[in-house]
């Protein structure tokens, strides 16, 4: 095990390859790799079917009289129709929340949120992170595996979930579930919630992949195999044993 410069324990190991010594931080576990590509294909479905579904009553007003709210092009969505749609997006819906709260429990019972989520007294580091991916400014000290804007976009993330599965299962059954349908304003009012999220999650998708451009071939290489070499948030290590990368 290791200590980040923040003060958080890591697990390492110290590897030979090509006669030099790498120590190699294990940032990404099995189950978060697992969940993060499996997320990554059920929001794209989930996203497309979405289309196709809004497209049946493209609005958030009232049927009567319609008004267009936008058409999203038949290109981008899927399903075909209404009820293809559905099914597509109900079997998926339901994969997305089973992972997700597989992950929520890991992160709890691991600890491993402290890594993830951001908490109140980084929220100090989020603007000169900023300024560095996005105007170029000194990068400040990595400090441990995610800095305090990638904890920001994470945690933002982890809240769209929570407010798609809620909304998604109120608009599933509106009637069985009709006193908070109506507690959080109506129908219509849990429609724009859903949207809202996955405009959120769209939203993401850009400045990660910003991120990971920025940070290099070792940061990506890490979501695939889950450790990274010799990371520079590190500032000690007690390695049990040598053993080679395989």
């Amino acid at each position: 095990m290791a200590f980040t410069k923040s003060g958080l324990t890591i697990r390492t190991l110290e590897v030979e390859r090509d006669g030099a010594r790498l120590t190699l931080s294990q940032e990404h576990p099995w189950l978060a790799r697992f969940t993060h590509w499996l997320n990554a294909v059920t929001l794209l479905v989930l996203t497309a079917s979405g289309m196709q579904i809004f497209d049946a009553f493209p609005s958030f007003g009232a049927k009567i009289p319609q008004a267009d709210f936008m058409r999203f092009p038949e290109a981008l969505r899927l399903g075909g129709w209404l009820g293809g749609a559905l099914q597509w997006h109900m079997t998926f819906a339901w994969l997305f929340i089973v992972t997700g709260v597989a992950y929520g429990l890991y992160l709890l019972i691991s600890g491993r949120w402290r890594q993830v989520i951001l908490r109140p007294k980084e929220l100090r580091g989020v603007w000169p992170m900023a300024r560095h991916y996005f105007l170029f400014k000194p990068k400040p000290e990595q400090l441990e595996p995610y800095n305090p804007l990638q904890k920001l976009a994470y945690t933002s993330t982890i809240l769209f979930g929570v407010i798609s599965a809620v909304t998604g299962v109120l608009l599933f059954k509106p009637a069985q579930l009709a006193l908070p349908v109506e507690l959080l304003g109506g129908f219509g009012m849990i429609r724009i919630y859903h949207f809202a999220a996955m405009i959120g999650f769209l939203s993401f998708i850009p400045g990660h992949l910003l991120m990971v451009a920025l940070h290099g071939w070792n940061n990506f290489y890490s979501m695939l195999t889950g450790w990274k070499r010799n990371p520079d948030y590190l500032v000690s290590a007690d390695i049990s044993g040598l053993r080679s990368n395989d």
